[in-house]
């Protein structure tokens, strides 16, 4: 029971991640550079969802050996260099490349050759090292507070003082503009608006404080959502091949900063769909084109699988039935009854959701919309 406890397991993460940073800088350079080049190739395939991945251990790594006090510059056989992981079979058997990596990488960590068990707890640390410290920009520090006393994910910045305005404006401040500059005086710099600047990545907020959106179309907002959930699977993948890497001070930062940053614009581009739902549905009953039946897809989103998914539920049946704005506020009535005892929402996500729900309720329950 003792090594569940979550102070012993964060205490263990510690250790392993302390050894490996320490077994890592006492190799030599060119030694390092080669774990470092086929981390980087690893990574990549892992990221990008490969199916097959071959790649090879240095020949030689510092190590101790059984009875001998001091470590030593050991030789790794040729033909135990080279290994593979995944299959292209496993595109129909559905199984990802980093579980068989993982397997791969904790088989040869078991090996009774001191050198290649070393070797590949190295690659492994390598590799996750990467997918943190290089496949993912660097953000500012930031501060963020849960929306209200029951949620579990701080997403709402709080302002920290430390935002001076200066006539300068930092590249952290700003995004370049493509083909806004002039010859010989370097990039056009727009800066981002102040409440972007109190985010991570200021470059993926899309939507302000009041859920204004800050871009040009909803199309590009969905298209940072994206970026920010891709930016998050590498911090889970890179986690799911090695926990440990979960106490590098690098992570913690870069997690912290996204999520908070995910949760805030991913609710905040739910809130704005069912805005324009709810402007659609005004505009189509005006023109009595709802008297065949309506259905619901309420977008909402979803801070376990942090993404946006859709609760469906029926409004009007199919069939020669007048549109009247009270079959609406009666449905999501309905809903909002299933929502609160639907097991499979956690609170925070069932509250949003309850949230939107009451939004739509109050559009059309009043006869003067």
């Amino acid at each position: 029971m003792l090594e569940t406890h979550p102070k012993f397991l964060a205490e263990r993460l510690a250790e392993d991640y302390k050894r490996q940073q320490t077994l890592f800088s006492a190799q030599p350079a060119i030694v390092q550079r080669y774990l470092e080049t086929q981390g980087k190739r690893i990574a990549q395939a892992v990221v990008d969802g490969d199916l097959h991945i071959t790649f090879s251990l240095p020949d030689r790594v510092i190590c101790t050996l059984e009875n001998v006090d001091q470590a030593a510059l050991v030789t790794i056989p040729q033909n135990q260099r080279s290994h593979t992981a995944g299959r292209f079979i496993n595109r129909f058997r559905k199984i990802e490349l980093h579980k068989e990596l993982r397997h791969t990488f904790t088989e040869l960590e078991q090996s009774p050759d001191r050198a290649v068990s070393v070797a590949a707890g190295l690659l492994r640390h390598a590799t996750v090292m990467y997918m943190v410290s290089q496949m993912l920009p660097a953000g500012r520090d930031v501060c963020y507070k849960p929306a209200d006393a029951d949620e579990t994910i701080p997403s709402i910045p709080e302002d920290t003082g430390f935002e001076p305005e200066s006539a300068i404006t930092a590249s952290t401040d700003a995004i370049a503009e493509e083909g806004g500059s002039e010859a010989g005086r370097g990039d056009l710099l727009v800066p981002f608006v102040p409440y972007a600047r109190k985010f991570f990545l200021p470059q993926w907020v899309a939507f302000d404080e009041n859920g204004d959106l800050l871009m040009k179309s909803v199309e590009e907002a969905e298209s940072h959502i994206r970026s920010m959930q891709r930016f998050m699977e590498v911090l889970f993948l890179a986690v799911a091949l090695a926990p440990y890497i979960s106490v590098d001070g690098e992570y913690a930062k870069k997690r912290y900063g996204m999520l908070g940053q995910l949760v805030n614009q991913g609710r905040a581009l739910a809130i704005y769909q069912v805005k324009e739902i709810i402007a659609r549905i005004k505009q189509r009953a005006d023109a009595g084109s709802l008297n065949r039946g309506l259905r619901l897809s309420l977008p909402y989103f979803d801070d376990q699988d942090l993404k946006i998914d859709l609760s469906n539920f029926e409004v009007i049946p199919s069939g020669r039935i007048m549109f009247v704005p009270a079959f609406v506020v009666r449905a999501v009535r309905q809903e909002e009854v299933k929502v609160s005892q639907d097991t499979r929402y956690n609170p925070s996500t069932r509250k949003h959701l309850l949230h939107l729900l009451d939004e739509l309720e109050q559009a059309f329950e009043s006869e003067n919309w």
